[in-house]
C-alpha cells in the first residue's frame, strides 16, 4: 500500500441552496454544496472537505442533480468525487441532555443513501430538518448509535469555544453526554492548538483535528489537516483518525490561537479583554466595571479544566502530529484581493501558495516585501494581539 500526504478540510456549512433555500443563516449565500467543492478543488487546492449541512433534503437533491449528471461521482471507499477534490457528508448538530448545557456535534456518513436514511430518522426529533446546526431532541448517546450505527463517525465541534461546545458551555468530562469509545477525533477550533488542549488529561486519547468551521466561501482552509491515506475516501479518513497502517494525521494547521474571536476572557462592558483573571476566576465580574457580561475565554477555559490534573502522555507509538501556525492567505496584511488573484494565476491554489512556491517565486508575483510577509504568516512568525468576545486578533 502506497500512501501520500492529502489536505483536508472537514468542517464548511451551506449558506443556501442554488434555489435560494436558507440552509446556515449566518452563511454566505453563495455557499452552496457545488460552490463549495468548486472553491477546494479549483482556488484553495483542499483534496478532501467535509460539507455540514448535508442532512437537509433540499442539499440531497442538489446532489442528486450532480450525480445524475456525471458532474460528481460517488466513490466506492464513500465520499463523493468532483475533479480534483473528495466530499465527505457531515451535518453539525446540537444536543443537550438534562442537567446540561448545549454542544455542537459533527457527524459524517460514508454515502448519501446512509445520510439520506439519517434525515429520516432526524425528521422525528427536529423542528426543522432543512437548517444548519438545529437541536436534535434525543440524548447525545442516542445520536451517537443512530449514527455509528449507519457507518458513521461522531466529532465533538469547537469543543473549547464559550458557545455550544462540550466544555465550553455543556460539561467538564466527556463522557457526562457521550460514550468516549465512539468518539472519532475533536475539532480543537480557532482559539486553541494541540499544546493548549494537551493539557486536558482526557484528550490524550483523542486525535485533534483543525477545520475552518467556514460561513463563506473565502475562509476555507484557514484552517485544515494534513492526512496521508492511499486514497481520498471517507474509508480512508476513518482509517487515518484510527491510525491503522501508515495512514495517519500527519499534522494540523491552524491559526494562532490568539487570533480566534474566543481565546481570552472578554467583558462585554468595558469591550476589554481580561487577560490577567486565572482560570474559572473569569466566570464572574470584571475587576474594572464590576460588570457580569463576561464571555469566557478558550485559554481561560482549559487553564480551569486542567487546574490540579496531571497531563496524560499519549502513546508514544504513535506521537501527536505538529500543530503548525500558519495564517491563510485572507488574513496576510496588505495582501488584496488583486495580488491574491496574481498569486492564484501563477501558482494554481492556495496550497501551492502556502506549502510549495518558495520565497524567491513569491517575490516574481508580489515583489520581495510582500513575498517576505507572506513567508512569515505560512511559517506563524507574525505578532498576534488576542482575540475574545466574538472579536478576531490581530496581526502586526
Amino acid at each position: 500500500m502506497r500512501v501520500r500526504t492529502y489536505y483536508a478540510d472537514l468542517h464548511i456549512h451551506i449558506g443556501r441552496t442554488e434555489a435560494g433555500q436558507a440552509v446556515k443563516i449566518s452563511g454566505s449565500r453563495d455557499l452552496t454544496f457545488y460552490n463549495i467543492a468548486r472553491e477546494a478543488s479549483l482556488r484553495k487546492g483542499i483534496d478532501i472537505v467535509g460539507i455540514i449541512d448535508c442532512q437537509s433534503p433540499a442539499v440531497q437533491h442538489e446532489i442528486e442533480r450532480y450525480l445524475d449528471q456525471g458532474e460528481m461521482t460517488e466513490l466506492t471507499g464513500g465520499g463523493i468525487a468532483y475533479r480534483n477534490t473528495t466530499v465527505l457528508l457531515g451535518s453539525e448538530l446540537e444536543v443537550k441532555d438534562p442537567g446540561f448545557g448545549p454542544a455542537h456535534l459533527l457527524i459524517f456518513l460514508p454515502t448519501l443513501s446512509a445520510m439520506k436514511d439519517f434525515t429520516e430518522w432526524l425528521k422525528r426529533y427536529m423542528k426543522n430538518v432543512n437548517l444548519s446546526s438545529q437541536r436534535v431532541y434525543v440524548s447525545a448517546r442516542k445520536l451517537q448509535e443512530e449514527t455509528v450505527g449507519r457507518g458513521g463517525i461522531v466529532i465533538p465541534a469547537h469543543i473549547f469555544t464559550p458557545h455550544k461546545s462540550l466544555y465550553g458551555s455543556c460539561c467538564s468530562r466527556m463522557s457526562d453526554i457521550l460514550n468516549p469509545e465512539d468518539v472519532a477525533a475533536v475539532e480543537l477550533g480557532l482559539s486553541s492548538n494541540t499544546e493548549m488542549a494537551e493539557a486536558v488529561p482526557e484528550l490524550a486519547a483523542f486525535p485533534f483535528v483543525t477545520n475552518s468551521d467556514a460561513h463563506s466561501l473565502g475562509k476555507i482552509a484557514r484552517e485544515y489537516n494534513a492526512i496521508r491515506l492511499s486514497e481520498p475516501t471517507y474509508e480512508e479518513v476513518v482509517k487515518a483518525l484510527r491510525g491503522e497502517g501508515e495512514r495517519l494525521l500527519e499534522a494540523n494547521y491552524g491559526l494562532e490561537p490568539r487570533l480566534g474571536k474566543y481565546h481570552r476572557t472578554y467583558c462585554a462592558t468595558c469591550d476589554a479583554i481580561l487577560a490577567d483573571l486565572p482560570g474559572e476566576a473569569a466566570d464572574h465580574t470584571c475587576p474594572s466595571c464590576g460588570g457580569t457580561k463576561i464571555v469566557r475565554g478558550v485559554f481561560d477555559r482549559i487553564a480551569g479544566l486542567s487546574a490540579g490534573e496531571r497531563p496524560v502522555v499519549a502513546n508514544p507509538a504513535r506521537p501527536r502530529p505538529p500543530y503548525r501556525n500558519q495564517v491563510p492567505l485572507e488574513f496576510v496584511p496588505g495582501l488584496g484581493p488583486k495580488k491574491r488573484d496574481a498569486l492564484f494565476e501563477a501558482f494554481g491554489t492556495e496550497m501551492n501558495v502556502l506549502h510549495r512556491a518558495t520565497v524567491n517565486q513569491l517575490a516574481e508575483v508580489v515583489g520581495e516585501e510582500l513575498a517576505a510577509v507572506i513567508e512569515a504568516a505560512r511559517s506563524g512568525r507574525l505578532g498576534v494581539t488576542s482575540g475574545g468576545g466574538g472579536k478576531y486578533g490581530k496581526l502586526g
